[in-house]
């Protein structure tokens, strides 16, 4: 690899051998040496292929002035999240979660805690995430020795939601709390308690999770089953009705208006809910 540009004692832009541009890390790679030298194999730690040009850049801009052993647990933590939980994640995470960790240390060590106001909808709606959290609050306080609150591995929870969804930061900290107002709308609508513990519930929860995702990535599904939409009127009026109110709902608070098809899914997923109720 050949150096394109030094960021600073720890980081430099490199040409990978097909000319690809590529981010590596590693402890004083970057120390008395210029444009154009020869990467010594044995100084790389971490090579970061970001596809994205835009992205590259503002991890390039982010990792000027940032602690090295910050950067290297952001990208363990992500490494563990690929590895270990298979998840696919936009690499953007790169630049979020590195950040938002490095910002998270300073705070804590200043004294300085947030409140996660929504931390019992991250518990309760992305449990695999917020496990996630709380392996990062972990190896920060092993590595680190930083013990952050749990409040801190909610907010890195949300970030693993943004880049698996393809959401935007602000979105994702809408999702925990639109989750919560839609499972308020079938219980209140149907006069139903819900089994959390049920195989129809957790797919009714995966369906919501993927609606709110094509939601504000824009992907709707098309009107394309409009006789089999009306027979779902026809048929379970009470749970077409609970889908439409849930349609109303995101049309106010995401402003999007789900399409006939998508309040038809919807809808057999509460049916299939009440149908393990009433069982």
């Amino acid at each position: 690899m050949v150096i394109e540009k030094v960021i600073n004692n720890n980081i430099v832009s490199a040409f990978d051998e097909e000319g690809k541009e590529v981010v590596v890390m590693g402890r004083g790679i970057g120390f008395g040496v210029r444009a154009g030298a020869e990467i010594k194999k044995s100084k790389i730690e971490k090579v970061f292929r970001i596809k994205s040009q835009s992205v590259a850049e503002q991890l390039k801009e982010l990792l000027t002035n940032m602690p090295l052993e910050h950067v290297k647990i952001s990208s363990d933590i992500i490494a563990y999240a690929k590895s270990n939980l298979k998840l696919q994640l936009n690499q953007s995470i790169y630049v979020t979660l590195t950040d938002h960790i490095n910002f998270s240390i300073d705070r804590c060590q200043k004294g300085i805690n947030l409140e996660n106001a929504l931390l019992w909808e991250i518990k309760r709606f992305y449990p695999q995430e917020f496990e996630l959290g709380k392996y990062a609050v972990d190896l920060i306080r092993k590595r680190l020795k930083v013990s952050l609150p749990e409040d801190e591995a909610g907010f890195i929870a949300l970030h693993f939601v943004n880049a698996e969804y393809g959401t935007d930061i602000r979105d994702a900290l809408h999702l925990p709390n639109h989750m919560k107002e839609i499972l308020e709308i079938v219980t209140d609508e149907l006069g139903i308690g819900l089994d959390e513990g049920t195989l129809h519930y957790e797919r009714f929860i995966t369906h919501v999770k993927f609606l709110l995702q094509r939601v504000y990535r824009k992907e709707l599904l098309q009107d394309e089953e409009s006789e089999l939409a009306e027979m779902m009127r026809t048929k379970y009026p009470k749970e077409y009705a609970c889908s439409e109110r849930i349609a109303e709902y995101i049309e106010k608070n995401a402003g999007c208006r789900l399409s006939g098809e998508e309040v038809m899914y919807l809808t057999i997923h509460i049916r299939r809910v009440t149908m393990a109720e009433e069982e």
